[in-house]
């Protein structure tokens, strides 16, 4: 039998496991060096190097020949154990199409729109696309199926989410829920303690392959940088990008504008979401479209829809409603007006002489956070009492005093816990209507 020849998909047998060649070649003294992938069912996917005369001299390095495969029979009943271990090999068999293949059986009632941004990211090159959806219209469960179908077609095996902290959960449960895809939650704390756990000269965002962070975490140049410009992710997801867009041009741009072009060169895969993309200044909106390609706008100050058109998909309500109307319920809603409680109303008449003059000195914003305040009074007393409480708080921490602030404040605040549940009444008016 002919010697084995050692090249690229070639199966080589090494330290008592499998392994398929994917490149060969010289280290810095001449010495053969072939590049592998694990075959083994516990080193499967694992990429490793080894030195050839090295592993030959040890006696553990053989290449394996195709024609001294042994075959033996099946004698488990209806040759079950073969047709087992064809369809495992047919399931891991990657889609070679553009057709959905697993995005569509998620844990949910998936609408027809909601599985466009599959299509439509799956007939691209490289799969970089802003899905600026309006609110309601279910984009992280549009980003779930695309992130399926990319972890189905081998492309999705480390995962890195950047959002909002107040997304941070919600994001995280509809990942799971749905589509059983586990984001590990990471904050400052959390990479400091994996820093703790590893080698110094390793990179704490290799520890977990998915994983979802605070995008305020990772702004700070001064602690990451280093670490995510040698990281790379098969797909990178930027919830509520607006958030990450350049405002003004000239201006110094924001840390979390510096954290998105550099995400944006970490990974073949740029999901980007969004329902207020755009703030009206062209330069903003070609911020993020040159995240996802840099060659798609010459001027950042003119250009039209035909040359973004195949970087981002935006429905509105009214462009799905077809779809809405066949799997939804439409909704009827009327206006329900209700008379305030005297309780209520002894609480407006102090918020409308409330005077913050500490706060106004400071470009007015003791009327800022009088409409704040007025905003939280009609979702509910308790969450007006709740912001008085918290501002009331940082008055105290606050360096320098504020007491005028402080007075009208603690004037204010014994009204709103005077208002029990029969003084609230909102609350009484949809306890009626629900009677």
């Amino acid at each position: 039998m002919p010697e084995a020849v050692l090249a690229p998909g070639a199966r080589i047998e090494c330290r008592s496991a499998e392994w398929l060649v994917s490149s060969l070649g010289r280290s810095s003294d001449g010495q053969q060096v072939v590049d592998v992938v694990g075959v083994s069912p516990f080193l499967r996917e694992k990429e490793a190097r080894f030195l050839v005369d090295v592993e030959k001299a040890a006696g553990s390095f053989k290449v394996l020949q195709p024609e001294a495969t042994e075959l033996v029979s099946d004698p488990s009943p209806q040759y079950r154990d073969s047709m087992l271990f064809i369809e495992a090999h047919l399931r891991r068999t990657i889609p070679t199409d553009a057709s959905l293949a697993v995005g569509d059986r998620a844990a949910m009632d998936a609408l027809p729109y909601q599985l466009q941004p599959a299509a439509k990211a799956l007939a691209m090159p490289r799969q970089r696309l802003l899905i600026a959806d309006a609110v309601g219209l279910g984009k992280t469960l549009e980003c779930g199926i695309l992130c399926s179908e990319l972890i189905r077609r081998g492309r999705g095996k480390r995962i890195l989410v950047v959002t909002t902290k107040s997304m941070l959960v919600q994001f995280q449960k509809e990942f799971w829920t749905r589509f059983s895809i586990p984001l590990v939650r990471l904050d400052s704390v959390g990479i400091q303690r994996i820093r703790e756990h590893i080698p110094t000269n390793q990179n704490p965002f290799h520890y977990y392959d998915k994983a979802i962070v605070s995008v305020d975490t990772l702004k700070n140049d001064r602690d990451y940088r280093y670490y995510l410009d040698n990281a790379n992710w098969d797909i990178i997801v930027i919830d509520e990008c607006q958030n990450v867009a350049e405002r003004a041009k000239g201006a110094q741009k924001s840390q979390r504008a510096k954290l998105a072009e550099r995400l944006a060169t970490r990974s073949e895969t740029l999901i980007l979401l969004s329902a207020t993309p755009h703030d009206g200044k062209p330069e903003s909106f070609a911020s993020l479209m040159n995240m996802l390609d840099p060659t798609a706008i010459a001027n950042p100050r003119d250009y039209g829809k035909d040359d973004i058109k195949d970087l981002y998909l935006r429905r509105f309500r009214k462009d799905v409603l077809a779809d809405l109307r066949s799997n939804v319920k439409e909704r009827d809603t009327k206006d329900v007006e209700c008379q305030a409680s005297e309780q209520e109303e002894r609480v407006f008449a102090l918020l409308k002489d409330l005077k913050l003059p500490d706060s106004d000195r400071k470009a007015k914003a003791g009327q800022l956070f009088k409409t704040t305040l007025a905003k939280s009074l009609l979702s509910s007393p308790m969450a007006a009492l709740e912001t008085v409480r918290n501002r009331l708080k940082r008055l105290e921490a606050a360096v320098t005093e504020a007491p005028a602030d402080t007075a009208a404040l603690q004037e204010l605040a014994p009204l709103l816990v005077a208002i029990d549940s029969e003084g609230f009444s909102k609350y009484q008016r949809l306890l009626g209507l629900s009677a």
